[in-house]
């Protein structure tokens, strides 16, 4: 293992222990209490600034501040000009991307290789999200009625959004819920994470900048229990979309029954990444050890349960675990480092815990297993690449949800058994399948019950492919066209011409 150290920056221009407010109504404003919280490095410990905290008296102006802006002059503008306010936001991204992204580490703690290296991918959901704007269309239907009667319909905005996002990538997390929301003239109150809201702050002074008018895009910081779930009951707003864990979805969807809003969800995974003997395994090696290891295992569809045929099962667990001991573990400012912090000392003790719950079951640690305490790492909340070995399908391990950078890989020998073994989770998120032959991909890839199969690659993602969960890994989908569909009403219109 190594260890990376910060390349030394002058203080980040957002990140400078300074006071942040939250946007409502195109205006940054206290919170109506006053009450405020502190968002640290990771990496560090230190406090990168003190941010409003919203609570719900702000989640009420905002949602008002939305409603107006949506039965006002929001709901007069044009497709077009929504896809040139979405093109400009895009343009305001690109050329301030290096600051996005240090802030996006140095508030959660993701290696700035890897913050760098999504500017393809929000990028190009921004400008994929402005051409849709344009996309958006009813359709004429012949009827069976007799006379002449002419029916079709229209595709209008739900209307205002309340939009929670998780810390693990706040950058990519704001653009996949406010992006949509614009494109089909939806207003947005934008409820970051609270371990990591400044990127999503920023964004809002991007968004005005771009010329987004008052009240479409609102960013409110707070608290889960506070601020996410007055949003999440809010009686006016009319659909809620959310990314996080299944406890938190559930909870959402109970709050939702007040005026049954639209709800879209991105919940947990415990997703199967399956590796047979036939396998290119100088591919899989590094494929399936970042499936689990990049960004700290902080990643909903991360392959965490590590299948491998029997055969070949010793030679490629001991692979993953050699490969996870070389990664260059430090502060994500570093252009080395590949794996950063954990987000929190919350999610420290979490992985932690989970660690020891292994170890406890019989799984054996061929790599790490074991909080890092040394140097310059004891200021901040790492956790190394772990290989958990002799892993069996009933272990807490292999079920629940660890969300960090923990590989527990089980055997198998039986093609037939595997799926059932595979599918038996309650989540359905994402899962690999690596093999050299082509029909056994298929195959296998249609069994999975999974939102995403990814066959000899892992993680990939575009802005035209949809993604979401089969289970209790939630409903609706994010990306592509089922993504802009979430956020619009379908109305019938009869007309009798005769």
């Amino acid at each position: 293992m190594a260890v990376s150290h910060a390349t030394q920056i002058a203080r980040h221009p957002y990140a400078d222990g300074s006071y942040k407010k939250m946007l409502i109504d195109g205006q940054w404003v206290d919170a109506a209490s006053g009450k405020k919280f502190e968002t640290l490095n990771p990496a560090t410990g230190e406090v990168l600034a003190t941010v409003a905290e919203g609570d719900v008296e702000d989640i009420n102006r905002a949602v008002a501040a939305a409603r107006r802006a949506f039965e006002g002059p929001w709901g007069k503008v044009r497709p077009f000009e929504r896809q040139n306010l979405l093109l400009k936001l895009a343009d305001l991204v690109e050329k301030h991307f290096e600051e996005l992204s240090q802030l996006d580490t140095l508030d959660m703690g993701a290696p700035i290789s890897r913050t760098r290296g999504n500017k393809l991918r929000v990028l190009g959901m921004l400008r994929y999200y402005a051409g849709q704007a344009t996309a958006i269309h009813g359709e004429t239907i012949e009827n069976s009625l007799p006379g002449e009667i002419f029916s079709y319909t229209l595709k209008e905005p739900v209307g205002v959004v309340g939009a929670i996002i998780p810390w693990n990538g706040p950058l990519g997390a704001t653009v996949w819920k406010i992006g949509p929301a614009i494109a089909t003239g939806c207003t947005v109150v934008l409820k970051p994470a609270e371990e990591a809201p400044l990127t999503s702050l920023r964004l809002g002074e991007l968004c005005m900048e771009a010329g987004i008018p008052a009240g479409v895009v609102n960013v409110v910081p707070g608290y889960g229990e506070t601020a996410g779930a007055a949003l999440a009951a809010h009686p006016e707003v009319d659909k809620v979309a959310f990314t996080g864990s299944h406890l938190t979805g559930q909870a959402i969807v109970r709050a939702s029954a007040g005026n049954l809003k639209r709800v879209s969800l991105e919940l947990g995974g415990k997703s199967p990444d399956i590796v047979f003997a036939d396998a290119d395994l100088d591919a899989a090696v590094p494929g399936a050890a970042m499936a689990v290891f990049a960004n700290s295992g902080q990643i909903c569809s991360a392959g965490t349960r590590l299948f491998v045929e029997s055969k070949i099962y010793d030679e490629f667990v001991g692979r993953v675990a050699e490969f996870g001991k070389k990664l260059n573990i430090g502060n994500g400012l570093d252009p080395n480092t590949q794996i950063g912090p954990l987000v929190s000392q919350q999610q420290l003790e979490r992985v932690s815990g989970y660690l020891d719950i292994g170890q406890k079951e019989g799984a054996r640690a061929l790599a790490g297993g074991a909080r890092l305490t040394e140097g310059a790492l004891s200021k901040g909340y790492f956790v190394p690449p772990t290989v958990f070995a002799n892993v069996q399908d009933n272990m807490r391990i292999a079920q629940e949800e660890i969300f960090g950078p923990v590989i527990s890989a089980i055997s198998f020998k039986d093609s037939d058994d595997l799926i059932r073994r595979a599918n038996a989770t309650t989540f359905g998120l994402g899962s690999g399948v690596w093999t050299t032959n082509v029909s056994k991909a298929h195959q296998v890839a249609k069994a999975l019950r999974a939102g995403s199969v990814w066959v000899n690659c892992y993680q990939a993602m575009d802005p035209a492919v949809p993604f979401g969960g089969y289970k209790m890994s939630g409903y609706g989908r994010e990306s592509g066209k089922q993504h802009v569909e979430e956020y619009l009403n379908v109305k019938s219109v009869w007309v009798k011409t005769a």
